[in-house]
């Protein structure tokens, strides 16, 4: 049976420094990160258990616990590669257009996303999603890690808002952090997904628009 894997960051501990310290990669990675990727195997391995029991009952509670650790893993995942040393700026292209487009201008843009991260209630992310009803970038808050997406939308830019991603840094000053990461995103990854959201979701059959 295939299994999760964590994945590398990419780039060392301390390539994110000043505005992400190499204590909070190391524990977030190497730590939290290996935590959702270790319990998602170990959902997977109940839940084959459950139904070679027959045992269906217990099924539900393993598959919230497989979806929340799945979901943590892949926006970790998707969090690592949306950043990079010596990132920040505007990004330029398809996606700058596309930003534009949506949201009027990268400031507007900018001022959501930090406005979305900074009022998550509890522990959760902001998100840029690809959303293909209507064809167009949105900004969310998921909760916790898996609540509150659109039917069908496709993350690209995601902002951690769970205390572990900032607190050893930026303490209770969690609005810093999020402006902090605007010096570290990597546009060309942030951009390769909305193209990638783009060819393989163009639309929901049956999802009607006016």
């Amino acid at each position: 049976m295939s299994k999760y894997a964590l994945p590398e960051l990419g780039y060392a501990h301390d390539a994110l420094e000043p505005h992400v310290k190499k204590e909070i990669l190391e524990l977030h990675h190497g730590k939290h990160h290996a935590a959702y990727v270790t319990n998602a195997n170990v959902a997977l391995d109940k839940l084959e258990e459950a139904r070679t029991k027959g045992d269906f009952a217990t099924i539900p509670a393993l598959e919230r616990a497989l979806a929340f650790n799945v979901a943590g893993h892949v926006l970790h995942s998707i969090f690592w590669k949306n950043m990079k040393k010596g990132g920040g700026g505007q990004p330029t292209g398809a996606l700058a257009e596309q930003i534009n487009k949506d949201f009027g201008s990268f400031d507007t843009f900018k001022k959501q996303m930090n406005a979305a991260a900074s009022t998550v209630f509890g522990s959760g992310w902001a998100a840029l999603v690809w959303e293909p009803v209507l064809g167009k970038l949105i900004t969310t808050q998921v909760y916790d890690h898996q609540s509150n997406f659109a039917v069908g939308g496709t993350p690209v830019m995601v902002m951690d808002a769970w205390e572990h991603a900032w607190y050893l840094q930026y303490q209770n000053r969690k609005a810093e952090f999020f402006d902090a990461l605007w010096n570290v995103w990597n546009w060309d990854d942030i951009g390769a997904r909305l193209d990638a959201a783009k060819k393989t979701q163009p639309g929901l059959p049956g999802a009607a628009v006016a």
